[in-house]
Order: structure tokens, then C-alpha cells, then sequence
């Protein structure tokens, strides 16, 4: 693989003009192909074979007039003073010609006021889903009630779900990153031209993943996902392998013999990193829901794509760069003034010496962050977990004041039957029974289809939407139903949704997690020729995962230090977020883990101790590695200062997993651990070693080919 490599870093090196203006026209093609058929992003999580999903599909089947969208407009009194019916009537006028809304009901005529009078809730039927529903409508939505003066009209409901928008506040992550660069670099000309062969592979798959938005369903969070590891790896891979085209460059190389044995060496370890990270992601399709399918798939496409702009366009841009990627003051073939031994030698040193009380302290440092975990809580995020002062959060707030909490997590039952008279009996059956279940405020009166086979039962329960009483009260309702017979019954809502999406993501997660292990042990194997160094890396990701989530749910669910990642009110952890955790820093994980330990394995092999390989492993990757990983934390922390909380929550997530994986796990635990297994680390019984095949990921079969006397060459690449 790295022969191949080689070659295609020389080509591109020498054909830099080619190869960039390839990149460009596919970055104007996808932008043209996003202009002519790209669609929208949707909040809806499709989940078949659930019980909320077959609810909502029996909705669109046997009742599509109230399968659409729904909003809720609260209207509120000022204090001390009850609502006038005639003061309401013109929300709800306006609410019912806004464009598409089948039905706005007047809270005065179905009971939709509060017990003091002073609130009431309009409640509005769009005839088609989330997803259709245009900018236009809404914004005439956000319009109806404007025309009333002396009350307090705030409109939320379904319909006040929208995408999440990427804006200013996370391009701090990319200044920190190109601030990174430059310190580690020296040159503002390799700081640059890094990021800007970022950007565009960033560029690319963004636009190839909103191209195909107009035929696949989108959830509003997979391109923010997209975007975000995007950019972390690609400014990752880039850095690794100009790094080695400095240090090679420095050495005396001609530049395109520079820029094909960086490829073939670094690009190598990207290959085998991107790959880990895109088989990781695409691995989410094992969980068999659609909607975490795209989202792994996009991602992974994404960081495909930022694998072959640094196999490809990076050469091209070190051609343009030339010489001036080096620090200032020093020249092509001009080793760097030799000077004291870095930080990562001394590391180095320390960590083997005492490696022992290190290995214990971090260890027991990791479990006790694990700790908080044991509480963890999934469910999909409400209006209450919404930005301070959106419309959204308003309508939330004010309805928990108005009427309590559990009116903002209605549940649906929905009652089919062969016929009227069955429906009508299995609907008052199941009215009864819900009313008596423990957790259950009250019950609404079935409403029925036109032909009288299928029936809603509007639910509200005591506590709101994320509450552990919620939960416990749709396993309670839907056990008590299942035993009515002649019918039916299945309860859905947004609440139900959120724990069947928990429900089963549970289910698969010991699944995906001995599939992500075996993986990294086998993929490791193959790398390493080494048993026991692929054990202790799936140990030590095993570490950074729990405790990752450990401080995760400290924060996020149970409040504490939530002021310092604008968090107002802490709940549980969106349900995807744990297995899409997982998932992405799997192979983050073995992004560090490559570049630390192959150092190691090429420095034993030739000839160095064990202690003293592990050594010069620190002190030669232990600056890059360190750059890179400061560079993905500020990106994915850039994406805190986000309102929407998934997005929150998981870029938290992934600086922190980042953070320690790379200067706890692989910086200090790795080496500490490698010296301790001495020689043994690096044994591979012989038939196992005759099985696997080289990858060659250190490129010494590269370089005894290059060592090799020249021969002509008539085809090949790099011609």
C-alpha cells in the first residue's frame, strides 16, 4: 500500500495543476448539483417495527386528517386576570388560515383552559407531515396572534421544530485549529495551505451530502455531524503528512520525492485511520434504523472524502508551497539546529521510569470519571431543553406554568377495529384503563375517523416529556392494553418515540460494541503484528468511552458545571448520542494510536530496546499528536456555543473523548504499559504472522524499494 501511495503523492506533486483544478470543478459541480436538487432536512425519526412507529402509521392510514403536523398556540392573561373568550377568538381565526392548517381548535370549546382561567391552548392540525411543511407556513404560523394586544401569545408545538443552524460561534473551533497549526508549524504558508486543503475537502462532502438530500431523508442533525468531523479529520490529515514532508523535505529530498514518501509513510496511517473511523460509521447500519443509517453513512462519506484531499490535493498544494513550508529562516536540505530533546523525550522517559504509580493513577483517575455513568439516561430532547427565548422554549415554559408539566408530552393512543361498534368499545376500554394508570394526569374523549375504525385517545400524563415517571407510565399504559381484545392499540407521541428509540438502541449496543472491539483488535493485528498491542488499545478505548460518558452525564444530565457549556436545564443524553460516541471515537482513537505506536514498532526493528523504541515513539510523534489533538477538541468544542442540546452534547462529548484518549490514554497509558511489556509486546505466534497479510503501514518494504538500485520505469503513476 505504500508503494501505491508513493507513487499517487508523486503524481500529484508534479501534476499539481491538474489535480487541483479536478478538486475544484467536482467542488462547482456538487455546488450546482445542491442548487438543482437539493432538499430539505427533516427532525422526523422514522423507527420500524416499534410500537410508536406502527401507531403512526396506522395514523396515516386509516386517519390522514390528524396525521399532519400539530402546533400549540398558548395564550396567557396578565396576572391576577382570566382570559375573554372574544380576546382568544382572533388567535384562533388567524391560526385557522394559516396556509395548510386543516383545524385550529378554540380552547373555550374543547376544555383547553387552565383551572385559574388565565391560560388556554390553541391547538392547531396541519394536513401534511413535519417535513413538508415550508418556511412560509411556518413563519405565517409564528404570525397568527400577532393582532391581539394585552395578552401573552407564544406558539410552539411540533411544528416549531426546525434544523439546527451553523453560524458563527463554532468558526472559534477553526481559528483555534489554524492557531494550532501555526504554532506547530512555524510558517504561516503550512498553517494555511493545511487548512485551506481542509476546508475544501469539507467543501465536497457537504455539497455531495446535500446533492443527495433531495432523495434521501436528512435528519437535521446528520450534516451539522458531517461538518463536524469534516473538519477535525481533515485538518488532522493533512497536518500528519505535511509534518513528514517537512522532516523529509529538511532532510535534503527533492520536493516530489518529498511529497510521494510523506504520502506513502503518514498517508499510510491516514488510510488506515480514515478507514477505521468510515468502517466504524458505517458499522451504525447493524442498529437497523434508518434514520441513524444516513447518519453514520454521511459522516463516513465525509471523512472518506477528507482522506483522498490529503492523499491527492495535499501533494498539489506542497508543489505550490514549496520551500516555504518550513519554519522561517531554514532551507530545503537544512536540518533544524539541533537543540535540547522535546517534551516528548522527557515524557517519554518519565512515563517509562514510573510507569507503574502512573499506570495505577491514571487508571483509577479514568474509573472514577466513569462513575457518573451509572445514572445515565437517554431520551429524545423537548422545547425544554431548547435555547432561552425561542419561540419553542417560550411555548414550553409557559404551558408547564399554565397547566403543568406532562401538557408538553402528550402521548396518542391510537385504537383500530374491523368496525365502529369494536372501535368504540376498545376506545372506552382503553380510556378507563389509561385514566387508572399511575403516572396519568387524565384522558382525553376519543376522537374517530370518518369511517369509525380508528380512534385517538390524547393522553396527558403528570410528569413532562424526558421525566423517568413519563417513561414508566407508557410501559405501564401500553402493558394494561395489550390484553384488550377486538382491537388495536398502539401508543405513540413524541414521548414514546424517544423511549422506543432508547429501547432499541440499548438492544443493539452490546452488538455494536463487540463488533467496534473485535474490529480494532483485528484491524490492530494487522497493523502491529502484535497480540497483546491490539488488547490494550481496546482496553485502553474502553477507558476513554467510559469515562467520557462519565463526564458527559455529570454535566449534561445531572447539572453539574452546566453554567461553563451554557446549559440551562440539564436532562438525559439524546438517545443516539452513546453508539454514535462509540462509533466516532473508535476511530479517532486509532487516529492517535497509529501515528504514537508505529513509531514505536519501526524503532524496535530496527534495533533499538523495547524502553528505548517507546521513547523515541514519544518524542518524535508526541508534537503532532498533540497538535492534532488540540486541533479536533477545539473544533468539536467550538460546536458547544450551539443552542440545539444533541449538538451540544455530543461535541462536548467528542472534545472530551478526544482530550482523553490522546494525552491520558495514548500518551501516558500506551507508553506505560508498552515498557512494562518489554519484547513481549511485539509477539505474534509465526502461523499467525504467515496468515495475516503486510500492510506496511511504517512503509519499510517503501523504503528498501527506494534503496534499491534505480531501474527504468515505461509505466507507473508517478511517470
Amino acid at each position: 500500500m505504500s508503494t501505491l501511495l508513493y507513487r499517487l503523492g508523486r503524481f500529484s506533486f508534479r501534476r499539481r495543476g491538474r489535480v487541483a483544478a479536478v478538486w475544484l470543478l467536482l467542488l462547482a459541480l456538487l455546488g450546482g448539483a445542491v442548487a438543482a436538487f437539493g432538499g430539505s432536512t427533516t427532525d422526523k425519526f422514522v423507527m420500524p417495527g416499534t410500537e410508536s412507529q406502527r401507531a403512526l402509521d396506522a395514523l396515516a392510514r386509516e386517519f390522514p386528517q390528524a396525521s399532519g403536523a400539530t402546533g400549540t398556540i398558548v395564550v396567557a392573561a396578565p396576572q391576577g386576570r382570566k382570559l375573554d373568550p372574544a380576546a382568544v377568538a382572533p388567535v384562533v381565526k388567524e391560526a385557522a388560515a394559516v396556509p395548510g392548517v386543516v383545524a385550529a381548535l378554540d380552547p373555550f370549546q374543547v376544555g383547553a383552559v387552565s383551572a385559574d382561567g388565565r391560560h388556554a391552548l390553541v391547538q392547531v392540525q396541519f394536513d401534511r407531515g413535519l417535513k413538508d411543511v415550508t418556511a412560509a407556513q411556518r413563519d405565517a404560523y409564528l404570525e397568527a396572534g400577532s393582532s391581539v394586544t394585552g395578552l401573552r401569545v407564544e406558539h410552539g408545538g411540533e411544528i416549531m421544530t426546525t434544523a439546527p443552524e451553523v453560524g458563527g460561534s463554532e468558526g472559534v473551533g477553526v481559528l483555534i485549529a489554524a492557531v494550532v497549526l501555526v504554532v506547530t508549524f512555524g510558517s504561516l504558508v503550512a498553517a494555511g495551505m493545511t487548512l485551506l486543503n481542509a476546508l475544501i475537502g469539507v467543501g465536497v462532502g457537504m455539497a455531495g451530502l446535500f446533492a443527495l438530500s433531495g432523495v434521501v431523508e436528512l435528519t437535521s442533525v446528520t450534516p451539522v455531524l458531517a461538518l463536524m468531523l469534516g473538519l477535525a479529520v481533515g485538518i488532522d490529515y493533512s497536518l500528519f503528512i505535511t509534518s513528514r514532508y517537512r522532516q523529509f523535505l529538511a532532510e535534503g529530498m527533492e520536493g516530489d520525492e518529498a511529497a510521494g514518501l510523506a504520502t506513502g509513510t503518514a498517508g499510510s496511517a491516514v488510510v488506515f485511520a480514515g478507514a477505521t473511523v468510515v468502517i466504524a460509521l458505517a458499522g451504525l447500519s447493524v442498529v437497523g434504523i434508518p434514520f441513524l443509517t444516513v447518519m453514520g453513512l454521511a459522516a463516513a462519506g465525509t471523512v472518506a472524502v477528507a482522506v483522498l484531499v490529503a492523499l491527492t490535493l495535499l501533494p498539489a498544494f506542497l508543489s505550490y508551497a514549496g520551500a516555504r513550508v518550513l519554519p522561517r529562516g531554514q532551507r530545503a536540505g537544512q536540518e533544524a539546529s539541533p537543540a535540547r530533546e522535546g517534551f516528548g523525550h522527557t515524557w517519554g522517559r518519565i512515563v517509562t521510569r514510573l510507569r507503574v504509580p502512573i499506570l495505577l493513577a491514571g487508571v483509577v483517575a479514568l474509573g472514577a470519571l466513569t462513575l457518573p455513568a451509572q445514572d445515565l439516561r437517554l431520551a429524545l430532547p423537548d422545547a425544554g431543553t431548547a435555547a432561552p427565548g425561542s419561540p419553542a422554549r417560550e411555548a414550553y415554559d409557559l404551558t408547564s406554568e399554565g397547566f403543568g408539566e406532562g401538557f408538553n408530552a402528550r402521548l396518542i393512543a391510537v385504537v383500530t377495529a374491523p368496525d365502529a361498534t369494536a372501535t368504540t368499545a376498545a376506545a372506552g376500554q382503553a380510556a378507563a384503563l389509561i385514566q387508572q394508570t399511575e403516572g396519568v394526569l387524565a384522558v382525553a374523549p376519543p376522537q374517530t375517523n370518518p369511517a369509525g375504525t380508528t380512534a385517538l385517545l390524547t393522553i396527558i400524563p403528570k410528569a413532562g416529556p424526558t421525566a423517568a415517571a413519563t417513561e414508566d407510565a407508557v410501559h405501564a399504559i401500553r402493558a394494561k392494553v395489550a390484553d384488550i381484545k377486538g382491537a388495536e392499540i398502539a401508543v405513540t407521541g413524541a414521548t414514546a418515540v424517544g423511549i422506543d428509540v432508547s429501547d432499541k438502541l440499548a438492544d443493539a449496543m452490546p452488538v455494536y460494541l463487540l463488533l467496534v472491539i473485535g474490529l480494532s483488535v483485528l484491524l490492530l493485528m494487522l497493523v502491529f503484528r502484535s497480540i497483546l498491542v491490539p488488547v490494550k488499545a481496546a482496553l485502553g478505548f474502553l477507558l476513554t468511552v467510559g469515562s467520557t460518558f462519565g463526564v458527559t452525564v455529570a454535566i449534561f444530565q445531572q447539572g453539574h458545571l452546566a453554567d461553563l457549556v451554557g446549559l440551562d436545564v440539564p436532562g438525559p443524553l439524546v438517545s443516539f448520542l452513546p453508539i454514535l460516541l462509540i462509533g466516532i471515537l473508535f476511530g479517532l482513537a486509532m487516529d492517535y494510536q497509529v501515528f504514537l505506536v508505529s513509531r514505536m514498532r519501526e524503532d524496535y526493528v530496527h534495533g533499538d530496546t523495547p524502553r528505548q523504541a517507546t521513547i523515541n515513539g514519544m518524542g518524535h510523534n508526541a508534537r503532532v499528536v498533540t497538535a492534532a489533538a488540540l486541533i479536533m477538541t477545539a473544533v468539536f468544542g467550538g460546536f458547544v456555543f450551539m443552542d440545539d442540546p444533541i449538538i451540544k452534547s455530543m461535541g462536548f462529548a467528542l472534545a472530551v473523548g478526544v482530550l482523553v484518549d490522546a494525552f491520558v490514554v495514548r500518551m501516558t497509558l500506551v507508553p506505560a504499559v508498552m515498557s512494562m511489556f518489554g519484547a513481549a509486546a511485539w509477539w505474534l505466534p509465526r502461523s499467525l504472522d504467515r496468515a495475516l497479510p503486510n500492510l506496511d503501514i511504517e512503509g519499510e518494504r517503501l523504503r528498501h524499494h527506494l534503496a534499491a538500485p534505480a531501474v527504468p520505469e515505461t509505466v507507473g503513476v508517478g511517470r
